[in-house]
């Protein structure tokens, strides 16, 4: 596997998590384990960290290309 797909498959992968604690944002879907309950701010940065790392993949698959 290249540097150019392995970019791509990682920014893929990301932008899915990514997406998933967003949509858990808008909907506000409560998310337990066990008997505590993972506040909100936890999918903020569950969105955040997993977008800037999709967007660094994405420019490194277009500039090892």
């Amino acid at each position: 596997m290249n540097k150019r797909t392995y970019c791509g498959v990682s920014a893929t992968v990301f932008t899915i998590v990514a997406f998933a604690h967003l949509i858990r944002l808008i909907n506000g879907w409560p998310v337990e384990i066990d008997t505590m309950t993972v506040p909100m701010f936890a999918s903020w940065m569950g969105f955040i960290g997993p977008a800037a790392l999709a967007v660094w993949g994405f420019r490194e698959a277009r500039r090892a290309g």
